[in-house]
């Protein structure tokens, strides 16, 4: 009797001990979480720069609703390379004016670069001569590696796939770059210039003839990713004019991030009342699960840059409450091994044998409509299954780990009153 209550006295103090250390952890670390510049916040959050354009063309020419579209995609497309994937582009149809909404930037100058300019990308040689445009353009990334075979150590580099039909156009130019004379007179270059800016100019070597091309030189991390997104940001079918600029408050107010977490801390608070009621031992290691997920998740959002905007949030609710019913599924279970007069650890075992399946089921289906959400949504859709796509995945590692760890720990250690499991 003593040998047990010395175990049960143990197991006790292991689960408080934990409990101090998440609670302590989440009271310290969150809320510099979403002080400024840790958490990219939504326009509705945080506010931001609103810019509005016009097509800048002749009077006689047309602008076509497609040419407007395409220039929304690649403005789109552009900000979301920054990171920015709560911003808003909307195509003013009355006029063909484009209004963008950048959230959390308030520098006009900034956020203007984020758009990488609004001219045409040209890659233009030594003689002014125009060598590629941005049409000839299939795609531009940053990559991490070694350049070539003679490489000493990995470096940073762009790594840009051109059209077919655009191949045999720089092969011959970067041929011509490359002559001897050229190379002499230190004009083997190509510059890659937008709206009328010098962006980079790399030099050229040797004749390229793939439709793989590099750019290495000395980059860091940040300056080959901004290059790759001016390269990947592709032509606009005409040049913009900036017609207004402003920041713009929150568009739900200075208080709604702080409301939204109050109302958020309220809804936890009752849930780890009900688990630590109704289920006493295993709905208290279930509160330490949870008080670890929440910590994950906040990390993940700070290392990911994940723009939170009301829709994000909704979507980390949303997996909390999956995150809950997970640890609901696994107490029922073990309460209902107990009920057929198992022993404590083989009840917990066949408790989460039994609730594996129908867990790993219904987050599985959630997190396949989050992709899907993901890659066909825009702006705040998909900031919405992104921090639903977090979620549900760290609710799955709480749940199957460290749940079961710690109730795996606390059965070994032979907590075997039946009280405690809320029997």
């Amino acid at each position: 009797m003593a040998k047990n209550s010395i175990k049960l006295i143990c197991a006790l103090l292991v689960i408080a001990l934990l409990s101090y250390v998440a609670i302590c952890g989440i009271g310290s670390f969150l809320p510099g979480v979403f002080e400024e510049g840790a958490i990219r916040k939504g326009l509705d959050l945080a506010g931001g720069t609103l810019l509005v354009y016009q097509p800048d063309v002749e009077e006689s020419a047309e602008v076509t609703d497609a040419d407007l579209d395409t220039v929304v995609s690649i403005l789109t497309r552009r900000l979301s390379n920054a990171g920015y994937t709560e911003a808003s582009i909307t195509q003013l149809k009355d006029d063909g004016r484009i209004q963008i909404e950048i959230p959390e930037e308030k520098n006009l100058n900034n956020a203007r670069d984020l758009l990488g300019n609004i001219g045409q990308l040209a890659f233009i040689g030594s003689d002014g001569s125009v060598v590629l445009t941005g049409s000839d353009i299939k795609s531009a990334s940053m990559q991490y590696g070694y350049t070539s075979e003679a490489s000493i150590a990995p470096e940073y580099f762009v790594q840009i796939t051109l059209k077919a039909d655009a191949v045999d156009k720089f092969s011959k130019a970067t041929l011509a770059a490359s002559s001897e004379e050229n190379i002499k007179e230190g004009k083997n270059f190509i510059m890659i210039v937008l709206d009328n800016e010098i962006v980079s100019m790399p030099y050229v070597s040797e004749q390229l003839t793939l439709e793989d091309v590099m750019i290495s030189g000395d980059f860091d991390e940040a300056g080959a990713t901004y290059l790759a997104s001016v390269i990947a940001s592709g032509q606009l079918p005409f040049s913009l004019t900036e017609v207004r600029a402003d920041t713009v408050g929150p568009t739900l107010g200075e208080k709604a991030l702080e409301t939204a977490l109050f109302a958020g801390a309220i809804g936890i608070a009752l849930v780890a009342l009900f688990l630590i009621i109704v289920y006493r031992l295993p709905g208290l290691v279930s509160v330490i699960a949870l008080l670890a997920y929440i910590m994950i998740e906040a990390i993940i959002l700070v290392v990911a840059k994940v723009n939170l905007s009301l829709p994000g949030v909704a979507g980390i609710v949303l997996s909390i409450g999956m995150a809950v019913d997970a640890n609901v599924i696994i107490n029922e279970r073990i309460k209902e091994e107990l009920r057929l007069g198992k022993g404590t650890l083989s009840a917990v075992k066949a408790g989460f044998k039994g609730a594996f399946t129908s867990i790993v089921d219904s987050n599985v289906t959630t997190i396949i409509a989050s992709v899907v959400l993901w890659f066909f949504g825009t702006g705040t859709v998909q900031g919405f299954a992104i921090t639903l796509f977090i979620g549900i995945v760290v609710s799955m590692f709480t749940a199957l780990v460290i749940t079961r760890f710690l109730m795996l720990t606390i059965a070994q250690l032979g907590v075997k009153n039946s009280k405690l499991y809320g029997i």
